[in-house]
């Protein structure tokens, strides 16, 4: 197993609309995402800088990649775009970070 660490950034006006929407996550969405081979996915959000940081662990960077090409998170990802910084095709504007530590 992978684990994965990237941050996010959700529009200062938007964090309690950003919780809803991943409150009701689509379904299909969810399903997708365990089918590509994610676990324990976590968001946490710092409301004073609007920072997000993901935590999640995949089975294969490969698989895992190939999620982006899913028609379900690009449906996602234009749901998301007004509420977040995104790329111009909708991704989130994301930085993976490097692990450091781990406490086993």
């Amino acid at each position: 197993m992978i684990r994965k660490a990237f941050v996010m950034h959700v529009f200062g006006d938007c964090h309690e609309e950003y919780k809803r929407r991943h409150d009701e996550i689509w379904p299909e969405m969810i399903e997708m995402l365990k089918e590509y081979g994610a676990h324990d996915y976590s968001i946490f959000l710092d409301p004073t800088t609007g920072r997000l940081f993901a935590y999640l662990v995949i089975e294969d960077e490969e698989r895992w990649s190939k999620t982006a090409e899913t028609e379900i998170c690009q449906k996602w990802w234009a749901y998301m775009k007004d509420v977040m910084e995104t790329n111009e095709d909708h991704s989130p504007v994301s930085l993976e970070l490097k692990e450091v530590f781990y406490l086993k």
